[in-house]
């Protein structure tokens, strides 16, 4: 009796090990049937789902224990886990891309105002104050205003040169309208043009003129520009592809814990970072062009204030020309005895008309308009969220663990380390693709870097350039040109001649393609970007990109 009741014992201790070892029936049901939810959650067949657990020699990621996953379950999931953080990172990139085009929105139309109640104001006051000496060359003022939006947008125009032609144009007909008794042949008019810079005929307005807008134009278009690339930068990269080799562990890390039977256990913090670490490891590299950009942004608002800044500047162009046709006009007698003196006596056309009387100027309004503080607030809320985006790219695999992938709270004995449920001990890897030759969830190839997004690091170094000229007053696309010194108002860097040339060569109406036009406000009067219209320093800087990335392939990596 003793003896049996022994065996009994032993008997129940060896059913109550194997259920240790294996679990019994009723556990793997249950866990089956949470897989059965999760699965089913997911719109894939039921059918598919296993009742009970069975052993796991076929998965190819999971580890090969007793499963609930068959293998077109662990396929299908780990298609889906990548379905899911690539529609992360676009959700992620989209959030930054509003934000960005909320501000290009927002100083887009703030400078465009600035410059369409400038022409208006013109426009009413200009007729009563000089008559037809602005009623017959009103289209010269027009195209000027159309010049500066063409500009502003990103066309390819040299702003001092043309301000140079317009005031030369302007001249011109002003002249012609002065004197209508008179024959004014081109060479004439030739010497008219070379007599304009030691002459002063409109006084120090365009010389003001050319100093302010240059700037204050460059600042702005730069401004706006970079926002503009900024959102490219992230739209383009966030549809870059993941690695085979990420989503196999993207698929460990979400999916995995279900298919061995403990769906309750999240991700380890450290795993879930170190496997996304090595999935972005790409574009945690733009973190430091990044940084350099948005630095520049901000810095570049400071160009926005006070006399010679943009608001003060593009929203008065009308006063510095009112200023110059009045300077003009008050001094026509004496323009003209010098212009004689230096030119010869015209002919006497016998067929024109007698010279009118001197028409008195009439009263001319033009009250400066005080900042409404529309442009402050947007500077202070582009500052702020330029701010909060400059840590974007190394912060997103923090970000996506802790708002996409469920992550657990803590890293304890009860979190998912993508073989069971316990603490995850690996040490975090650093940011970047060179950090991630040890990273022990994806296998990562630092020698192979993506080119997508090596093509839009050096897209932020060429905009990050050309934000700090524009801080300078430059205009990288024309520094070459700017340089020589031409347009100083001296007359030196400008040969005889070669003045009256470069401005007879161009026409009012002529128009060129947006070089670097704003994206999505790049059509303008049907013109479109063109990278044939870029001139010599732009291209420059393409073949320079290009050289630098054949360079940054064939470089060695040290390990």
């Amino acid at each position: 009796m003793e003896l049996r009741a022994r065996g009994w014992w032993l008997l129940c201790v060896a059913v109550a090990l194997a259920a240790c070892a294996h679990g019994d029936p009723a556990s793997k049901s249950r866990s089956c049937g949470e897989v059965r939810q999760i699965y089913g959650a997911k719109g894939f067949s039921l059918s598919d789902v296993p009742q009970a657990e069975i052993s796991g020699e076929h998965l190819r990621i999971c580890p090969q224990g007793y499963t609930c996953c068959t293998s077109e379950m662990e396929e299908n999931l780990a298609n889906r886990s990548r379905a899911e953080l690539e529609t992360a990172l676009l959700d992620s990139g989209r959030a930054l891309q509003a934000t960005l085009a909320a501000q290009l929105r927002g100083f887009d139309d703030h400078f465009q105002r600035l410059l369409n109640d400038s022409e208006r104001a013109l426009q009413e006051a200009f007729p009563g104050a000089f008559g037809e000496l602005y009623v017959q060359n009103a289209k010269a003022f027009r195209d000027l205003y159309t010049e500066l939006r063409l500009y502003y947008r990103g066309a390819n125009l040299h702003l001092e040169e043309t301000l140079a032609e317009f005031w030369a144009r302007l001249l011109e007909r002003l002249f012609r309208q002065l004197h209508p008794q008179l024959l004014l042949p081109d060479d004439y008019l030739d010497c008219l043009g070379k007599q304009a810079e030691p002459l002063r005929p409109f006084g120090e307005a365009p010389r003001e003129l050319r100093l302010r807008a240059t700037r204050a134009f460059v600042a702005a278009r730069a401004f706006v520009q970079g926002l503009g690339v900024a959102s490219d930068v992230v739209r383009k990269v966030a549809q870059v592809p993941l690695s085979p080799e990420c989503s196999r562990s993207v698929m460990k890390l979400v999916y995995c814990a279900h298919c061995l039977g403990v769906p309750g256990a999240r991700p380890c913090p450290d795993y879930c970072r170190n496997v996304l670490k090595g999935c972005l490891a790409n574009q945690a590299d733009l973190d430091a062009e990044w940084r350099n950009l948005l630095d520049s942004m901000v810095l570049i608002t400071d160009k926005f204030w006070g006399p010679t800044g943009a608001e003060s500047v593009i929203g008065g162009v009308h006063l510095w020309l009112a200023e110059a046709v009045g300077a003009l006009q008050d001094s026509s007698d004496t323009l003209t005895a010098k212009v004689i003196q230096g030119c010869g006596n015209p002919k006497v056309n016998p067929q024109g008309p007698e010279p009118e009387e001197k028409r008195r100027r009439g009263k001319l309004a033009l009250p400066e308009k005080p900042p409404t503080g529309t442009l402050q607030k947007l500077v202070s809320e582009a500052k702020a969220q330029l701010r909060d985006a400059q840590d974007f790219w190394i912060s997103l695999p923090g970000t996506l663990c802790s708002e996409k992938l469920a992550m657990s709270a803590a890293s304890d004995d009860r979190c998912w380390n993508g073989v069971a449920k316990g603490r995850y001990l690996p040490e975090v890897m650093g940011d970047g693709l060179a950090n991630q030759i040890n990273n022990p969830e994806v296998e990562v190839d630092i020698t192979k870097p993506d080119m997508t997004i090596r093509q839009q690091i050096m897209q932020l170094k060429i905009t990050t350039n050309r934000l700090r000229s524009a801080y300078n007053g430059n205009d990288v696309d024309f520094q070459d040109a700017s340089d020589d010194g031409s347009g100083s108002g001296s007359g030196e860097g400008c040969p005889d001649n070669e003045c009256g040339r470069r401005i007879s060569k161009k026409g009012s109406s002529s128009r060129t393609p947006l070089s670097h036009a704003l994206p999505g406000l790049s059509e303008q009067g049907g013109q479109k970007t063109s990278a044939t219209g870029c001139p010599r320093p732009c291209t420059c800087l393409l073949l320079l990109s290009v050289l630098t990335l054949v360079l940054s392939a064939a470089r060695p990596r040290w390990r």
